[in-house]
């Protein structure tokens, strides 16, 4: 029986794979933000309640799972958590996007989620990424710096003034006040602002809105994927809720690039376990 996770800062999807599919949600997991004993208290409230059976193989992908030192809560809290699991591999959700967009052919996957990250992949590895500084200095086109901007203009008076209006009905608590509390104080300040993503998805249409929507993807393409080598000559591919619900837009500003737009993936689930299925892993 195999087990994947993909992990984002928002929430995991998992996968339970035997003779049939099984999947299920839980809170998102990152070694970032949470401890291990977050991290464990969610596993056995969460995951564990879900999973019937022996599992034999489990592979996490998950946000802020670089490289070993980094996923090392996650490996901990796994290994702890399922005991008699034979294998347990912990790798980033760019690998997850990779494999699961890509296959085993070569092309730029990107993630446009709450979060945003990008990479060249050679089919087998990820060869290249021009890696983000995060939520407050960086995830250009993501739901986080989408919605940080929406609320900014927001607080200043600059939306025009059907949108500005209609905001103020849709979410009559946010204030000056609320906002710098849920940003410099609580946990996971990425989460609350990509939660008025809907609002841009309903307005995408709206000229303020589409161009708020264009620059920002834009800025994501000029950023990370146009500087990989030879970015024109291989696909991008994006998976994640923001280029799924803005795909149009994407593949307007993509195309406008020079580039190959792709396929686009709300989730990479189903395409990891195609690819784990090839592998025989």
């Amino acid at each position: 029986m195999i087990l994947l996770a993909d992990s984002g800062s928002t929430k995991t999807d998992w996968l339970l794979y035997d003779t049939e599919v099984v999947t299920f949600q839980s809170a998102g997991f990152n070694p970032f933000y949470q401890s291990i004993e977050a991290i464990l208290k969610g596993l056995q409230h969460e995951v564990v309640p879900n999973i019937k059976g022996s599992i034999d193989s489990l592979f996490f992908y998950g946000a802020g799972c670089a490289d070993e030192i980094s996923s090392r809560p996650i490996t901990e809290a796994l290994a702890a958590t399922f005991p008699s699991v034979k294998t347990i591999e912990v790798n980033s959700d760019l690998l997850a996007a990779a494999r699961a967009l890509c296959q085993n052919e070569a092309g730029i996957a990107c993630i446009l989620g709450t979060g945003s990250n990008n990479c060249l992949y050679d089919g087998e590895k990820i060869i290249n990424n021009i890696g983000s500084l995060g939520f407050w200095l960086g995830d250009e086109g993501s739901g986080g710096y989408l919605g940080k901007q929406l609320v900014v203009r927001y607080l200043h008076g600059e939306l025009p003034t059907e949108l500005q209006e209609d905001f103020a009905s849709t979410y009559p608590a946010v204030s000056r006040l609320m906002v710098l509390d849920r940003a410099y104080k609580q946990p996971f300040p990425n989460r609350f602002f990509a939660g008025f993503t809907p609002f841009l998805s309903r307005h995408a249409s709206h000229p303020f809105v589409h161009k708020n929507l264009t620059d920002a993807f834009g800025a994501f393409l000029e950023t990370y994927v146009c500087k990989h080598p030879n970015a024109s000559t291989f696909p991008v591919h994006f998976t994640g809720s923001i280029a799924y619900y803005f795909e149009t837009v994407l593949r307007e500003i993509t195309t406008k690039k020079g580039l190959q737009m792709g396929s686009t993936q709300r989730s990479p689930m189903h395409g990891l376990l195609c690819y784990h299925q090839t592998v025989d892993i």
